[in-house]
């Protein structure tokens, strides 16, 4: 946990410093607290590695709407499933989405998960998995 929020002050440091020049140029008034950012068809980055226990926050810095699914089949072993819309399972999440549009995370809004087992975890965006808007998390001891 410590890692990520270090990481996160680092960047919005760096990320200030680098921009504030540019500011007004490009609407950019401060720096966010996010590790992952959600583009219209990508996870940024699109892998992300961090210490078991650390929070890792995505935020939809896009104008389309998104999700975060965990692939199930890729999950080590004793974790728990992870998604937004709070969903128990994969199939549970993809339905949702499916039948109601469900699980959105919308414009400037953030969800975070916390990886406890060291291992790597994949993802999805379900309206835009064909895309190719996957990532993957790679949790060190």
């Amino acid at each position: 946990m410590q890692e990520a929020r270090s990481r996160r002050a680092f960047l919005a440091a760096a990320g200030t410093t680098g921009t504030v020049g540019l500011a007004g140029c490009l609407g950019l008034f401060e720096a966010d607290d996010y590790d992952i950012g959600m583009t219209a068809v990508a996870f940024q980055p699109e892998t992300l590695t961090v210490s078991a226990g650390s929070t890792v926050v995505w935020k939809n810095t896009s104008s389309r709407a998104h999700t975060i699914t965990a692939y199930e089949g890729t999950l080590p072993e004793g974790t728990a499933f992870f998604a937004t819309g709070g969903y128990e399972s994969e199939t549970a999440a993809r339905e949702a989405w499916q039948s109601e549009g469900e699980g959105i995370v919308s414009t400037g809004e953030t969800f975070s998960h916390t990886f406890e087992v060291p291992g790597e975890y994949g993802y999805v965006c379900l309206p835009h998995e064909t895309s190719g808007m996957v990532g993957t998390i790679e949790v060190t001891e």
